[in-house]
């Protein structure tokens, strides 16, 4: 049996361990979270390199991308370092390619493309692609990313606008520290902050932990696109009112796994060694029929 397993600077109360069948090929699928410790999760990967079939970062990435350049996050690369046999990936080609196509993906599901008045994306700067397919589909988009990850109370509305103020700041992101990179190994703590965009969106995208942390206690009929939810997550949305869930990756044994833990699923069942290219991700998500869960919460 192949093994692909995610090492998460995240907490370990969200670890879940799987067996996933693709085709004929079953994959254990492993989440290891280390809740925050920075050389714990480094030991691991080293240990694991040359063990398993991929692994995945969790908690954290490895680059950022935009318009096709990619930006190194020179403090989490430490993470891996010591890895040089089994292949790495961090999530982000399933974000530019499952996330990106997210739309179209769930549109049976959903009955239709849908449309909304306005969206808010608490933090952007590492799901570009998800940005891109909200874009599309919403009349106004507001981005969170300057208020939630660096306290400045500046909304960016508009992609343009977004895109403008990333290639001002993913060269100065590159050498952040990871204190800077990881926002907290639980997301237990909530405060709710900038209600006002959560509640004037009727479509909220993004990071679970950031819309868990921040968000208000009524988000009544609200759709929310997120991912590595937990039935326990799933419960808290369904009591602030919220309409439709759709998590961007599947669901397993009740849980949504994050894009890096799917990426090492895929890398793993592809057998190829080494990360995929977005096209041979596209692919094996059409191969496999790999789509969005989308849930109503209202009922």
């Amino acid at each position: 049996m192949k093994r692909a397993v995610s090492v998460s600077l995240g907490s370990s109360t969200r670890d879940k361990k799987v067996v996933v069948t693709l085709k004929d090929q079953a994959i254990q699928v492993e989440r290891i979270g280390t809740d925050g410790d920075v050389e714990a999760a480094r030991r691991l990967f080293a240990d694991l390199d040359g063990k398993v079939d991929a692994l995945g970062v969790g908690g954290v990435d490895l680059y950022l991308r935009l318009e096709g350049r990619e930006y190194p996050l020179y403090a989490a690369l430490k993470l891996v370092d010591a890895v040089h046999q089994t292949p790495v990936v961090d999530g982000r080609g399933l974000k530019h390619t499952l996330e990106r196509r997210v739309f179209e993906l769930a549109e049976s599901a959903l009955g239709g493309r849908p449309r909304f008045r306005c969206a808010f994306i608490p933090v952007a700067v590492d799901r570009l692609g998800l940005a891109q397919a909200v874009a599309e589909v919403a009349d106004e988009v507001i981005f969170g990313d300057l208020m939630i990850a660096l306290g400045v109370p500046i909304p960016v509305r508009g992609l343009r606008n977004y895109k403008r103020l990333a290639r001002v700041m993913l060269p100065l992101v590159s050498r952040f520290p990871m204190s800077m990179l990881f926002y907290g190994s639980g997301g237990a703590e909530q405060e709710p902050k900038y209600s006002r965009y959560f509640e004037q969106a009727d479509l909220i995208a993004g990071d679970f932990l950031f819309m868990r942390k921040y968000m208000p206690p009524v988000l009544e009929g609200r759709t929310v696109i997120t991912n590595t939810t937990t039935p326990e997550n799933v419960a808290l949305l369904r009591e602030r009112g919220v309409r439709t869930m759709i998590t961007t990756t599947p669901r397993y044994d009740g849980r949504s796994f994050g894009t890096n833990m799917m990426e090492a699923m895929l890398t793993a069942y592809a057998g190829k060694g080494r990360p995929l290219s977005d096209g041979e991700l596209n692919e094996l998500i059409d191969e496999l029929d790999l789509r969005p869960s989308v849930e109503r919460l209202d009922k």
